[in-house]
């Protein structure tokens, strides 16, 4: 009988021992399986950062490159701005300029052809004038201020000024055949228009041609 329950006392006691381990197992598992969700989750979280850090990094190049574009052209202009600035910020000072020249011109204008009645220093200062007048010509040429005498050439309104018109047979309508006053442009920029006269049909021509038609 002792034997007996000494037989089943550790039947009992190894089917406990046997629970115990199963219910210690249980919670490892279920916790393995917590983590391999977290694992799961984690992985899926790597995934979005990823993609989110390649959308920021092509925002980031798109903006870079925008700055990049924006800079380059704000040194063309920059840069045009300056040599603008070097070729035309005299233009107020040289448009002063051409009109004292017109008026040294039309004083050599005004000289007589014969200078034989004239005396000797008016002549010497004559002289004088006139390589003044050559020199300023000159001085104008070397730094790119062009005169504009459009004698008997095509009446452009971008460079000319009409001043009146003359009536002729000689030249076809719309043609320079008197120059008022020189015209100059630096570099390629107006300074003043040539202030001139251009050709037009005589009247009498005009009736005599609609007469014709008729």
């Amino acid at each position: 009988m002792s034997k007996n329950k000494v037989s089943s006392n550790k039947d009992k006691k190894d089917t406990n021992s046997l629970e115990e381990e199963i219910v210690r197992t249980e919670p490892e598992t279920d916790t393995l399986a917590v983590n391999l969700d977290k694992n799961g989750d984690a992985d899926i979280s790597i995934e979005d950062t990823v993609e989110n850090q390649k959308k920021e990094i092509e925002e980031l190049k798109d903006q870079l490159l925008r700055s990049l574009a924006d800079s380059e052209n704000l040194r063309k202009r920059t840069t045009k701005e300056i040599l603008d600035a070097k070729k035309y910020s005299h233009i107020s000072f040289v448009r002063d300029l051409v009109s004292s020249v017109d008026n040294l011109q039309r004083a050599l204008k005004a000289v007589p052809e014969d200078r034989s009645q004239l005396s000797e220093p008016v002549k010497n200062l004559i002289i004088g004038l006139e390589i003044v007048e050559k020199e300023i010509t000159n001085t104008f040429k070397k730094h790119n201020l062009i005169e504009i005498y459009p004698l008997n050439e095509k009446f452009d309104y971008n460079l000319h000024q009409a001043m009146f018109e003359v009536p002729t047979i000689e030249k076809d309508p719309g043609f320079v055949v008197e120059v008022s006053q020189i015209g100059y442009i630096l570099h390629d920029r107006l300074v003043r228009p040539a202030m001139v006269g251009i050709s037009k049909k005589p009247d009498d021509v005009s009736t005599e041609q609609n007469n014709e038609v008729k």
